[in-house]
């Protein structure tokens, strides 16, 4: 057994870029279960950047000066980011609220259409499984009551963390992106000269989540605004904050999209019934999720990223247990990150 475990180590860990790719990993991801509170605006910072740095680059290959693009896609990114804190959020914010209010109202109207289907489908369901899930319902309600009651007593810390992020990660932002030549060359002073292994994993590592992750922010900001302005025409009831919701549904592959549709077709059935509206809202929800799994989804990720979605959906747990929405957000990345390390890791070549 000694000698197994001997081997294998030879083989995988003899290399000194092996060595060196497990230190940095293990580095990382200490830092990151550590002290990933303490340094979130830094790791929001970012993400945002790395984000916005695709564009710029565009920007420099049309032969535009980088400072130039640098200004322009910052001033885009703080305009949009007073839309959310100034506009976007209380909107939400106030349509989460009235749609929470409006929970007991919808659950009395759900109790009487449940009580009156063991009299029309006889066969099928039963009074007691109707009292069963009048009382699961029941439940439900208070734990959200209960649950907002306790968000609104911790409301002032999250103002306070909101007024810290506002300040703190547009200024980290600007410095990323404009002094991004010398933080890169302070990191890569600390590296050994010899350091093929981790720059080969960077680089596929770069193309792999540089095309998922900026796709997936574009697909969020175009399917949530693509799915506001019918809402909105038809008089959906919390169309922003629906909206919100669908586009922030497209992160999470598969179950996203089914889950979302719940409430979708909840707020519409409680709004107008089974008419004309609702079949109106429905079969257009239908047609921005088939436009975006069809059309939007080939065209942003232009590089397809070769998983299985059993893969997909472990790593959407896993990550997403780890670290949250962030978590969930990368997961496909991280999955990507992980084989690409398997592929390029140094391996000594196996001997009988």
């Amino acid at each position: 057994m000694i000698d197994v475990i001997k081997k294998w180590f030879h083989r995988y860990f003899s290399d000194p870029q092996a060595v060196l790719l497990a230190i940095l990993l293990l580095t990382s991801f200490t830092i990151l279960m550590t002290m990933s509170q303490m340094l979130a605006p830094v790791l929001a910072s970012l993400v945002i950047a790395y984000l916005l740095e695709g564009v710029i680059g565009n920007f420099q290959r049309w032969h535009i000066p980088r400072a130039l693009g640098v200004f322009c896609v910052y001033s885009t990114f703080i305009t949009l980011l007073v839309f959310i804190v100034v506009i976007l959020l209380p909107l939400v914010s106030y349509q989460l609220t009235q749609l929470i209010q409006e929970l007991p109202f919808m659950a009395a109207k759900g109790h009487e259409l449940l009580k009156g289907l063991p009299e029309q489908f006889p066969a099928m369901i039963s009074d007691t499984q109707v009292n069963g899930i009048i009382s699961s319902i029941r439940l439900k309600v208070e734990d959200i009551g209960q649950t907002l009651l306790s968000s609104s007593l911790a409301s002032i810390p999250a103002v306070i963390a909101l007024i810290v992020y506002s300040i703190l990660v547009p200024l980290l932002v600007f410095f990323f992106l404009k002094d991004k030549e010398k933080i890169l060359q302070w990191l890569i002073a600390f590296l050994p000269q010899e350091h093929t292994a981790a720059k080969k994993v960077w680089v596929e590592m770069d193309a792999q989540m540089g095309n998922y992750v900026r796709g997936k922010a574009y697909e969020i900001f175009l399917v949530g605004t693509f799915t506001y302005f019918p809402f909105a025409y038809f008089g959906l009831n919390y169309a922003s904050l629906l909206a919100v919701i669908v586009g922030l549904s497209v992160i999470i592959p598969y179950i996203g999209a089914v889950v979302v549709t719940f409430p979708v077709l909840i707020v519409a059935y409680f709004q107008w019934g089974i008419g004309p509206d609702f079949f109106w809202v429905a079969g257009t929800y239908f047609l921005i999720q088939a436009l975006d799994g069809n059309v939007l989804v080939p065209l942003l990720f232009s590089e397809a990223v070769n998983l299985h979605p059993v893969a997909i959906i472990v790593a959407v747990l896993v990550f997403g247990g780890l670290w949250g929405f962030w978590g969930v957000f990368f997961a496909i990345p991280l999955a990507t990150l992980v084989k690409a390390l398997i592929s390029a890791w140094p391996r000594t070549p196996h001997t009988v």
